[in-house]
């Protein structure tokens, strides 16, 4: 497996997995799933542009030996020394085999290249699975809390009172 940055050529292919491992059928394959939570997609290849563009930010991507995309993360340099991760993604398929936790690996070296010395991400509160998942790696919820997006040109939510929690793991 090996970690690139991602660029505009990337953005077909990136789009594709982010949208697969968290919406649709098809991210029902893996455990990452909003399915149940939202309609529609996560993301879109402006949004996606928007990121590689910025230069306060980059996606990550992650390859198997063959070239074939596995995983990515978008990463974004804060204020105060603070690395913002979030749209972490793992094909629904290969979920449950380690490509996070090297996802996670690989944020915070970057993380710290950037000298930051915290990560923050914000996910879904209902997602108990996901927010356990991050606190075996270190991060700890910080009791902050923001309603979750409303952007009915990517998506519908399917439940009421969709609320973000913040997670942060020092460095």
């Amino acid at each position: 497996m090996q970690f690139r940055t991602a660029t505009h050529s990337d953005v077909p292919e990136l789009n594709r997995l982010v949208n697969s491992a968290y919406r649709g059928d098809s991210s029902r394959a893996g455990w990452t799933t909003e399915a149940d939570l939202l309609e529609g997609v996560r993301t879109n290849p402006e949004n996606l542009l928007s990121d590689i563009e910025n230069p306060d930010s980059r996606i990550e991507l992650l390859f198997d030996s063959n070239q074939v995309l596995q995983g990515c993360v978008c990463l974004r340099k804060k204020p105060n020394g603070i690395c913002y991760l979030g749209t972490l993604s793992v094909n629904p398929l290969l979920q449950g085999k380690g490509c996070g936790k090297l996802i996670l690996d690989h944020s915070e070296k970057v993380a710290k290249e950037w000298n930051c010395n915290q990560i923050s991400m914000s996910v879904i509160s209902r997602r108990h699975e996901l927010i356990a998942y991050y606190e075996r790696r270190g991060y700890r919820l910080t009791g902050n809390t923001e309603p979750f997006p409303v952007e009915p040109e990517l998506f519908q939510w399917k439940v009421e009172n969709l609320v973000l929690a913040e997670l942060i793991k020092k460095l």
